[in-house]
């Protein structure tokens, strides 16, 4: 073959004697400056070819791009850039699945622990509602209605062992109160069922109970901010109550609340037989507003109603607008990360001119070339996203046991309910996210292989080859 391409490259005899080959063909790095030269003098290469058949010609940017990807470069700074590349992206994903999981589990557990105490309606009357039975049947018939029950609500300080600690202490009825939250869910001591009328009976949070330093079985006593008037004076209504059950839900109604029996409480606010109102469950908490307002206005003229958006939609509205300002935060970083392959294949491209070149003298279309450093390019993205991908969905699946084992081995607590309002860091994968970053990370690995994949179309073959 040695002397076959001297022959076809005849009247440069002392120049062609660079690509002959001792042996059955060309060399490394020779059949690519025979192809040069012979397309330079417009003389015709008889050597081995290089593509076989158009249906090569089509797959040219997916096996030269690939190829690029895996070939050990002379330059180590370009394999460095292109690593960090990957890592960048790596990271930036991983980090993003996370914290956007961690988001979901704050929101998750907004919806369950805390909106599952709270009523998602509330409605009134200036003057108590004494036949409540008869109003909770009507308003049990309304399609988004799935609950109600009646309370009585007085704001109190609880006093045991010279400890003082305000709550809210909510009267309810034991058979009701399930229909309208998850307390009886979450007693890690006794049962509503203890709240039994005239027993002065009381389920204090697991927080409210340990700062007071009381368990089932001891005596608190019960300050409310009303004055009875005796033939000795004015003095503060005073009730001593028996703590028979406690409850905790991971949150910071811990700290804050307490149950009693609705007869007791009647008793205490000297209401009669009338409750303070009804609270209602909804199917879908997110219409609470305006449910209530028909709800009010149907019922007429002294009623009233609030909803859960007055008592904790501010926190809800917070841990959505922290989700979207990390994720544009942390898409920031992924677009940092993704733009870094700019720098990657702009060095590649200066790197390659030669190939490039010899590629355009056989056929090679710019759209071709451009498409190799298109595909080299989101190689190197997609290796970063897959396994940012895997890292991210590995560490949302496992971040609330790693913490957890964290603050048992070094005995840390991250999370406390009297700050934040739960006591542990909570987790919850969306699917839907994952596939928004995705997607969003694979348009910003696309977008940065366009300009140094528009610069290699743009090479000259004759302007590199000249000096070859």
């Amino acid at each position: 073959m040695g002397k076959r391409v001297g022959r076809n490259l005849g009247g440069c005899s002392s120049t062609c004697k660079r690509y002959r080959y001792k042996g059955n063909g060309l060399g490394e790095g020779d059949s690519k400056a025979a192809f040069a030269h012979a397309a330079m003098l417009k003389k015709p290469y008889h050597g081995r070819p290089l593509l076989r058949n158009v249906a090569m010609l089509d797959r040219l940017p997916f096996l030269v791009g690939l190829r690029y990807v895996r070939a050990k470069r002379r330059n180590h700074f370009i394999s460095f850039i292109s690593l960090t590349s990957m890592l960048g992206l790596m990271l930036g994903v991983a980090v993003l699945i996370l914290v956007l999981s961690v988001m979901n589990g704050f929101d998750h557990e907004l919806r369950t622990r805390i909106l599952g105490m709270v009523p998602h309606t509330k409605i009134e009357s200036q003057e108590g509602l004494v036949e409540w039975e008869a109003l909770a049947e009507q308003l049990v018939q309304r399609d988004r209605v799935i609950g109600v029950a009646p309370y009585v609500e007085q704001q109190g300080m609880f006093s045991a062992g010279g400890r003082n600690q305000g709550a809210m202490v909510n009267g309810i009825h034991p058979d009701w109160e399930d229909q309208v939250s998850i307390i009886g869910e979450h007693m890690r001591q006794g049962e509503l069922a203890d709240l039994v009328p005239g027993e002065w009976n009381v389920v204090l949070g697991s927080m409210l109970a340990r700062r007071l330093g009381v368990g089932v079985g001891d005596r608190v006593t019960l300050l409310v901010p009303e004055a009875s008037i005796t033939p000795a004076g004015v003095f503060p209504r005073l009730k001593r109550f028996t703590v028979s059950g406690i409850f905790s839900v991971g949150a910071d109604l811990d700290a804050n609340l307490a149950y009693a029996n609705i007869e007791d409480m009647q008793t205490l606010a000297r209401m009669g037989d009338a409750v303070g109102g009804l609270r209602l469950e909804l199917d879908d908490l997110f219409i609470a507003g305006s449910e209530t307002q028909a709800i009010v206005n149907e019922l007429g003229p002294g009623y009233s109603g609030s909803d859960w958006t007055f008592s904790h939609g501010n926190l809800f509205q917070a841990i959505q607008m922290e989700k979207r300002m990390i994720a544009l935060l942390l898409t920031v970083i992924i677009a940092v990360a993704a733009f870094n392959i700019v720098s990657t294949l702009v060095m590649v491209v200066t790197d390659k001119r030669a190939d490039i070149a010899i590629l355009r003298t056989i056929g090679a279309t710019p759209g071709s070339i451009m498409g190799i450093f298109i595909v080299q390019g989101l190689a190197i993205g997609l290796i970063g996203i897959a396994v940012g991908v895997t890292v991210g969905i590995l560490l949302a699946l496992t971040i609330s046991d790693l913490i957890g084992w964290f603050e048992t081995a070094f005995g840390i607590q991250f999370l406390d309910a009297g700050v934040y309002f739960i006591s542990d860091l909570p987790s919850r994968l969306e699917w839907s996210d994952v596939r928004d970053i995705v997607l969003a990370a694979f348009g910003l690995t696309f977008l940065s292989t366009l300009y140094p994949a528009w610069r290699a179309a743009r090479v000259q073959p004759a302007d590199v080859l000249r000096y070859e």
